[in-house]
């Protein structure tokens, strides 16, 4: 799903940063660090006190979705599970800034909206052939737009 990182584009005049139209499901702006996951994600599976995913032989599995920008296939479990899950998150500061899913599901929707995470789908089949973990990424999702920043260069 994921083949290869962004290395410069041009918006603007900026060899640095490419940008990528998107749909927006839960409006705002979040911006971060990219942390991809080639799982679906159940957020009750994650420690709220780190935002380390807990979950055995997930992709994540180690690694914290604190303040990153998400990008992963779709959620997965209950309305319950996943609402407490990403509830627990938001209260400990531990949530993702953003989301970017393939698959939007009426539970990780409904979580994302009332919990106010940007989150988006239907960006360009090129978006995940750019993005890579670790890089500065910015989802304004009111605008439909993903912009993905080269800092190595």
């Amino acid at each position: 799903m994921y083949s290869g990182c962004f290395e410069g584009g041009l918006v603007m005049g900026d060899p640095k940063r490419i940008s990528f139209k998107c749909h927006r499901i839960a409006g705002g702006f979040g911006k971060g660090d990219v942390l991809i996951s080639q799982d679906h994600i159940c957020f009750y599976q994650t420690n709220p006190d780190t935002g380390m995913v807990i979950e055995q032989n997930h992709a994540l599995e180690g690694q914290s979705i604190a303040n990153k920008v998400l990008i992963f296939p779709g959620g997965k479990g209950s309305t319950v599970v996943q609402g407490e899950g990403l509830f627990q998150l938001i209260k400990k500061g531990n949530a993702p800034k953003a989301m970017i899913i393939k698959s939007p599901d009426t539970v990780l929707v409904t979580c994302a909206v009332v919990w106010k995470i940007p989150l988006v789908d239907q960006v360009d089949e090129e978006f995940y052939g750019k993005v890579c973990d670790n890089r500065y990424i910015e989802v304004d999702a009111d605008k439909g737009l993903i912009t993905l920043t080269d800092n190595t260069l």
